[in-house]
């Protein structure tokens, strides 16, 4: 493979007037960067990014660290991330933890060895139900910045990108009771992290300002989801909305009602957390409160990248972006 040293030997020119050509250096004249970019193509010159790295003492790498990797929503973002870091120039290595608060500290021990410059991560269940934090406080003092999303933990001094979970779930509820529905119940599978306890909140201030009845039915960890729900509309026959903290809860409580010859949204009228193409897995279609995943990963990799390259005056103002959902109705609201 052919060198910076080699290429200047050939032009008769310095290595690094052939260095400064090839990064488009005003100091350089136009002539010799054509002339140097020219001879690099025809070598197929590729500069050597560990010594690059090395040099600038930056991988150009973002760790990003994800509890679930078959989360509709958690693989969007991911995508995000990548395409935004892309556009800077820089890679990215992903982990994951599968939920576990183990898998999650080896993560970053891992990457924190100098294979990365920072971390964008979305906290492991068990992190969150065991309000363990300090491997992330010891990460970001070894001079490693963290940008949490989604999930985050609010004594981690850290950049954060989060949705208005609990207005979202609010606006959702105060929508059907609009439409006149009276006994709405609120189904959740992530009760036990962050987001599924304020969306809960959200349902139950609006239900508690119009003086209705809360109802939450809370679906644990190796529950069959679809048993549950046929049991809540065997046991509330009057019930005629549901709220779901997630997308799978809304599909399967619209397709269940057929079988209780309840019609949707005549009968009843269903919304939930979910994308777009999830909510396609409902008869009729389920309305949804779209959280921007895309978006909310660009917003994560613009704010980690915005600290990597920021002066050290302003390395403690901390930013929490909040990313506003969209209710978006369908056939299963009236």
């Amino acid at each position: 493979m052919v060198t910076l040293k080699q290429l200047a030997k050939e032009l008769n020119v310095s290595i690094s007037t052939v260095s400064k050509a090839l990064n488009d250096s005003e100091e350089i004249g136009e002539e010799t960067r054509k002339r140097v970019k020219e001879l690099a193509k025809l070598y197929n010159y590729k500069p050597n990014k560990v010594a690059l790295s090395l040099k600038q003492n930056k991988t150009k790498t973002i760790g990003v660290i994800i509890p679930d990797i078959l989360n509709h929503f958690l693989s969007k973002v991911l995508f995000g991330i990548e395409r935004e870091a892309n556009l800077h120039g820089y890679n990215i290595i992903t982990c994951i933890s599968n939920e576990s608060l183990q898998k999650e500290k080896d993560s970053l021990q891992l990457l924190a060895n100098g294979s990365v410059d920072g971390f964008i991560l979305s906290i492991a269940e068990e992190t969150q139900t065991e309000n363990e934090i300090n491997h992330f406080k010891e990460t970001i003092s070894q001079g490693l910045p963290i940008v949490m999303f989604d999930r985050v933990a609010h004594d981690v001094k850290c950049d954060k990108v989060i949705v208005d979970n609990f207005e979202a779930t609010y606006n959702a509820t105060k929508n059907l009771i609009a439409e006149n529905r009276k006994h709405i119940v609120f189904i959740s599978k992530i009760d036990n992290i962050s987001v599924g306890k304020l969306r809960e909140r959200g349902y139950n201030k609006a239900m508690l300002e119009e003086g209705l009845e809360t109802n939450v039915l809370r679906i644990l960890k190796g529950d069959d989801t679809q048993q549950k729900i046929k049991r809540l509309y065997k046991k509330h026959t009057e019930m005629d909305g549901v709220v779901a903290a997630d997308s799978a809860s809304g599909v399967i409580a619209i397709n269940m009602a057929r079988n209780f010859k309840k019609k949707v949204p005549k009968d009843i009228s269903v919304v939930g957390f979910s994308s777009k193409s999830v909510s396609n897995h409902s008869v009729p279609k389920l309305s949804i409160i779209r959280q921007h995943a895309k978006k909310i990963g660009a917003q994560a990799a613009q704010l980690l990248i915005d600290r990597l390259n920021s002066s050290s005056e302003t390395h403690n103002d901390y930013t929490t972006k909040i990313v506003k959902t969209t209710l978006v109705k369908s056939k299963s609201t009236l």
